[in-house]
């Protein structure tokens, strides 16, 4: 009776241990979205694949909810759908992963950077958000050999070590306004993905080589919109990752 008494309590702890590391193995990922953000841009797509998709802008006050600052309008991306960038969110394993020229726009969580344009200013009515003027020679470098890789550089000031680059003074005016997506930009990897922007579409249902695209007086709106003290935040996800995401990093 006692070694049955003592298999039976070796078996309960087993289990009690089994049972905290199946616990430990389903914890929520901390949200890649700082505190101290509260402005952030959501864009949401069907599946993986998908070419479009929706943006909607968010702010909230403090730790407060997050309130829709405007309604949701058409995006273009990438015209092979999406792929897992390297932003602010832990890595993910739970689909494809975002690589130099495979024409997908990158997913998860990434801190939106400087606003770009051929004006010489902000539009009217911005704020104080942080800008590059736009004149021929910005480019920003594709060459995953080059040290300037996915980096935005005036080549006149530069000494060329590159092969691929992306001129930013475009015929089409597509970066006539834009705003740069730190993907890929904290630790660097050669090949995971350069050079990643919102930026005025072609035309509604028109892929991208892997930016966000909006038609003309949406990204100039969103421009308008960004608060450099709010520290806006860009969540890209397919709608099946969002859906598994939503509670764990407290998204709308």
């Amino acid at each position: 009776m006692r070694r049955a008494i003592v298999a039976l309590t070796v078996l309960s702890f087993t289990a009690r241990a089994a049972g905290n590391d199946s616990t430990s193995e389903a914890s929520p990922e901390p949200s890649p979205i700082p505190l101290a953000t509260r402005q952030v841009v959501i864009v949401r797509a069907g599946s993986w694949k998908s070419t479009t998709g929706t943006l909607q802008r968010y702010e909230r006050s403090g730790g407060g909810a997050w309130q829709p600052n405007a309604p949701s309008i058409s995006v273009n991306l990438g015209r092979n759908g999406l792929a897992w960038g390297r932003g602010l969110q832990v890595p993910q394993a739970s689909g494809p992963q975002k690589v130099e020229g495979d024409q997908r726009s990158p997913a998860g969580a990434f801190v939106l950077g400087s606003a770009f344009g051929y004006q010489n200013d902000l539009p009217d009515g911005a704020k104080k958000y942080p800008y590059v003027h736009v004149r021929a020679g910005i480019a920003c470098i594709e060459d995953k050999k080059s040290k300037y890789y996915n980096r935005v550089i005036d080549t006149a000031e530069t000494a060329a070590d590159w092969r691929r680059r992306d001129d930013m003074k475009r015929a089409d005016g597509l970066f006539r306004w834009g705003v740069v997506v730190e993907h890929n930009t904290t630790d660097t990897r050669p090949g995971a993905g350069s050079c990643i922007f919102l930026h005025i579409w072609r035309g509604q249902g028109k892929g991208t080589a892997g930016c966000t695209s909006m038609a003309p007086g949406a990204i100039e709106e969103t421009i308008r919109w960004l608060d450099p003290a709010a520290h806006p935040i860009l969540v890209q996800l397919p709608e099946s990752e969002y859906v598994r995401l939503r509670p764990s990093w407290g998204l709308p």
